[in-house]
């Protein structure tokens, strides 16, 4: 197996254009590679710039879980924080989490930030909504998105080789005139559901809005933890 290693956008789009498949920490294929065959190429995007980023309102897809830190928001640092073991966090990429992982563990993070990924093909490099990078699996290249004013993120405990464990994500927005936006996000299996409401009335109403949207169907186990993470996040801003 041949490995490239481009260190430009063009490069990369070369490599696709040619056949190479993209891997991160190749913690997600290796075993299959073992099991099926190796490919003829395969490529990272860990000596191109634009994918290694870690800054207040971007993150690169080639920089790996442990590089997560205060730069970005609570948020997306915590969830990054509980993947695996710190072996496994040296080695995953936040591309190959939310493009490759069906756990998926950043993409309730990403999603309460209202981050947009820029994504690589052979021909082009354009942004795309997360539901897309989710359903066609493109080569992101890194995530974008505007910095919240508070954020959360709360991963119950689970048993190996288990279900999944529950994750809720919140984070809350202001407009130009302070209105506030409450985006919360949960993964319950291996489902993901995201849903936004007014943040301005308090937590208790912000809960009672959520529970009228898909959030309101979950057990109730999890809806007690979206209330928490709600009020958890909300109340501060009122004091």
């Amino acid at each position: 197996m041949l490995l490239r290693l481009p260190r430009s956008v063009s490069e990369a789009q070369e490599g696709l254009a040619e056949g190479a498949v993209p891997i991160g920490g190749a913690t997600l294929v290796w075993a299959t590679w073992q099991r099926d065959g190796f490919p003829q190429q395969a490529m990272t995007l860990r000596e191109v710039p634009e994918a290694n980023l870690v800054e207040p309102e971007a993150l690169g897809a080639a920089v790996v879980l442990h590089r997560v830190d205060e730069r970005v928001p609570e948020v997306l640092r915590r969830a990054a924080a509980s993947v695996g073991t710190g072996a496994v966090r040296r080695t995953a990429t936040v591309g190959g989490n939310i493009v490759g992982s069906t756990l998926r563990c950043l993409l309730p993070a990403a999603l309460v930030l209202g981050a947009r990924a820029t994504v690589l093909d052979a021909e082009r490099c354009y942004e795309a909504e997360l539901a897309e990078v989710v359903a066609k699996r493109p080569l992101m290249l890194a995530l974008r998105w505007r910095t919240p004013v508070a954020s959360g993120y709360r991963k119950l405990p689970a048993e190996a080789g288990g279900p999944p464990p529950l994750v809720v994500a919140t984070a809350v927005h202001a407009d130009e005139e302070d209105r506030l936006l409450l985006r919360v996000a949960v993964r319950d299996g291996y489902d993901v559901l995201s849903e936004a409401t007014a943040g301005n009335s308090g937590a208790e109403r912000a809960v009672a809005a959520l529970e009228r949207t898909g959030l309101g169907a979950l057990p109730p186990a999890a809806r007690a933890v979206v209330r928490e993470q709600v009020v958890a996040v909300l109340d501060p801003l009122s004091r």
